[in-house]
């Protein structure tokens, strides 16, 4: 079945071009004719001959936020992203090597966790990143994601016998960054789990979701990402968990959402079971589920991250962060960050990337906050890179006040 034509068809559109309006990248590249030109309006040309695909559509940063203002529906997004897949073409160049080191995330995470102290210090010097910056084309004001020194699966290990003696039980997709770069997040996340009386347990195993893979053009190892995962995920709820929980925004989105639609992978058997983990956290809240917290004290911010707003899933992490005691939670206006996964670390798209970011990070810079708060780790990396918060996971604010 070719699930991805059939649902991101562009015969609903209407041509009001508010896609364009809300699309932080036609702002501030005059170069992207926007996602109505390159979506739907493309798509009609492409469908008469593939000489009309143009490379330009490389500047969506696939935020989903186009979507979210289309007031009928299409998928504007995916029709772009499914575009990319079937006509783009990867030039022989060192740039090649860039978009395989910032995809790959499995591979590099597995060979960078044991020396990870290494690799941090050496990606971090200005000579590194100016070297890099000058061969492959990772920006040289970008700072790499640190790793940590070993996997959050490894220390997992030495917690599956006391999880299992839990009556309920919730398998936990952890995803590439709590596995490769923060583990703390997992603990955190087990530490809330279990202060409900709820077991933590793992997929037998995983791979990266695939979302970098997409974004950097290697479909085809996506797909097969997505074909092994559904595989595993089956048969985790098989096993009588309850749900599935990412605490990345952006995982549980490409689980739900871009495995039918961009890469043509069913998923139906698992998707009502995959959840973001503040709508679980939310419901189990308000069903008298909820552990005991000693007040917080703190002003925090909250930024809405843009694959979350395009599920619909911000109002439950907004609702239980206020559940939080004596937090003061301030909503800012709800933009994209810039960063967009791997998009803003490539030296021809670091300008775009920052002025996308600039009023997020002039909001927050004068908020007077303790700390940002965010779901989504690539949102995370740009506030903190580019305001003088710290920018926690909503999970770990949690874990925080957990008594």
């Amino acid at each position: 079945m070719n699930v991805a034509k059939k649902d991101t068809t562009f015969d609903q559109c209407i041509k009001c071009t508010v896609c364009t309006v809300y699309c932080p990248v036609a702002k501030a590249n005059p170069d992207f004719p926007g996602p109505k030109q390159c979506g739907p309006d493309g798509e009609r040309l492409r469908m008469k001959s593939p000489e009309f695909y143009d490379d330009i559509l490389k500047y969506c940063t696939n935020c989903k936020r186009c979507e979210t203002a289309c007031p009928s529906g299409v998928r504007i997004g995916d029709i772009i992203a499914v575009a990319r897949g079937k006509y783009g073409k990867k030039p022989l160049n060192p740039k090649l090597i860039r978009d395989y080191i910032l995809s790959h995330t499995d591979l590099f995470g597995s060979l960078a966790t044991p020396v990870a102290p290494v690799v941090n210090a050496a990606t971090s010097l200005p000579v590194i990143k100016k070297i890099m910056h000058k061969t492959i084309g990772v920006h040289n004001h970008k700072s790499l994601p640190k790793y940590s020194h070993g996997t959050f699966r490894k220390w997992f290990k030495k917690q599956e016998s006391e999880q299992a003696q839990f009556s309920r039980q919730i398998s936990y997709f952890h995803g590439c960054y709590v596995n490769y770069n923060h583990p703390q997040l997992g603990k955190d996340f087990i530490r809330v789990m279990n202060a409900m009386n709820i077991g933590v347990r793992l997929l037998d195993k995983e791979k990266c979701c695939g979302v970098p893979l997409i974004a950097n053009g290697f479909y085809d190892k996506a797909k097969k990402n997505a074909e092994f995962n559904i595989k595993n995920l089956k048969q985790s709820i098989d096993s009588n968990s309850e749900a599935i929980l990412s605490t990345s925004s952006t995982c549980s989105f490409t689980l739900q959402e871009e495995y039918p639609h961009v890469l043509g992978v069913d998923n139906h058997q698992v998707a009502d079971k995959i959840h973001y983990v503040t709508r679980f956290l939310l419901k189990e809240f308000m069903s008298g589920n909820m552990p005991q917290m000693k007040p917080l004290n703190k002003r925090i911010v909250y930024h809405t991250p843009c694959h979350l707003e395009r599920s619909g899933g911000k109002i439950f992490t907004i609702e239980m962060l206020k559940m939080i005691p004596g937090l003061e939670v301030i909503v800012l206006d709800s933009e994209c960050c810039g960063l967009a996964g791997t998009y803003g670390f490539k030296e021809e798209n670091y300008d775009t990337s920052m002025k996308i970011g600039e009023g997020l990070f002039e909001q927050i810079n004068h908020s007077n906050a303790d700390y940002a708060i965010t779901d989504c780790e690539t949102c995370k990396w740009q506030i903190e890179e580019n305001t003088g918060l710290s920018c926690i996971h909503p999970v770990s604010l949690l874990a925080e006040a957990l008594l």
